[in-house]
């Protein structure tokens, strides 16, 4: 393995920012760390770097344990979230100076910088200054700079955090291409889940300091460990029942409550892609007002409302909205064909609990 973490812990007087957080990144890996602002994730990625020293725990790159090993001699390329380029050093200078720093022959120095402007789509821009490059132009020579002593690891901080949506799109279009010509160990930090989803081989979860799932992208959507990496990872209908008889109601609403006493009070989770749609209104048993629609290009969310004030949101291809002839203020009918019962945030969830449509408690006729 190239990186490992060893219950690492990371205090800042009476704070503790990352709490006995444990993980390991293959070698070769993509891999993400991915959390709301404040959970630990960037101090995490210093720590590795040795930009931050930890208050309990071992890190290990490639088997050597590394906590008193100063930056400069671990190896790794980090790229700041401000790309921290030399404003008065131009395009092929910036990239350079770490390989002088390190003490390169000028022919290598060279060498390794025209071919980093190669691989990296940079030709004709050497003698530019960063004021001169646009904000892509810029990640890229921030990225070639960190890549241009061959370093063992590559820590990337929110690297497409300072680009517009278009520009954020190619450049992790880019990185994913460049990473499997380079195959060198990368982490990223990341508050985007679906930069995370679209770019990582694994995604590490984490929440106030917390290591919350480790897991593929596919993992962590479709079994997600705690009800906040389902309601942090992707859009989640979150229903509080009250159960009578084995059944929780929410409204109109009722889902099966198997083994919870009368009384109880229950919240139950659902992704809206579980939301089926029927244009009839009398196909399903639940009825509802389509409310809003929200563009999200390929894809449509579909906000519901049942006769009791309840919103309910769907999911669904702009193909299958206009073949169903839905709009604002249609009346439809709708099932949903899964969903979980969620418990307090530290606990694991329940696999999910599949309805078919004809069934009791959703179906048809009902």
């Amino acid at each position: 393995m190239s990186i490992e973490l060893r219950n690492v812990s990371k205090s800042f007087g009476e704070v503790t920012a990352v709490n006995r957080v444990s993980f390991t990144v293959q070698e070769g890996e993509l891999l993400a760390l991915l959390g709301p602002s404040g959970c630990g994730k960037t101090t995490v990625l210093r720590m590795i770097a040795g930009l931050e020293v930890p208050t309990e725990g071992d890190i290990f790159i490639r088997g050597q344990r590394v906590n008193d090993i100063p930056v400069q001699k671990r190896n790794i390329g980090f790229v700041f979230q401000s790309y921290a380029l030399f404003k008065n050093m131009n395009v092929f200078k910036n990239i350079a100076f770490g390989l002088k720093v390190k003490g390169w022959r000028r022919r290598a120095i060279q060498d390794r910088v025209h071919e980093l402007l190669e691989l990296l789509g940079l030709q004709g821009l050497e003698r530019r200054y960063p004021h001169q490059l646009s904000g892509g132009q810029r990640q890229r020579v921030a990225i070639a700079r960190a890549l241009a002593p061959k370093p063992s690891v590559l820590l990337l901080d929110e690297p497409f955090g300072a680009v517009d949506a278009r520009i954020r799109q190619e450049l992790r279009e880019w990185l994913v291409r460049l990473h499997t010509e380079l195959n060198v160990t990368t982490l990223f930090v990341t508050h985007d889940q679906e930069e995370a989803m679209e770019v990582s081989s694994r995604i590490v979860i984490l929440s106030r300091g917390n290591l919350e799932q480790i897991g593929t992208p596919r993992e962590v959507y479709e079994e997600p460990a705690n009800e906040f990496v389902a309601r942090f990872i992707g859009v989640l209908n979150v229903m509080e029942l009250t159960v009578k008889n084995g059944v929780g109601r929410a409204g109109e609403l009722e889902f099966p409550a198997p083994g919870w006493k009368d009384g109880a009070t229950i919240r139950i989770g659902f992704r809206p892609f579980a939301v089926h749609v029927s244009a009839d209104p009398t196909q399903y048993r639940y009825r509802a007002t389509i409310r809003h629609t929200f563009f999200l290009g390929v894809m449509l969310r579909v906000e519901l409302e049942l006769p009791s004030g309840l919103i309910v949101r769907a999911r669904m291809s702009k193909e299958t909205y206009t073949q169903l002839g839905l709009a604002e203020g249609k009346e439809v009918s709708f099932y949903i064909s899964g969903y979980r019962i969620l418990s307090d945030e530290k606990a694991s969830l329940p696999p999910e609990i599949p309805i078919a449509p004809g069934d009791t408690w959703m179906g048809e006729g009902i």
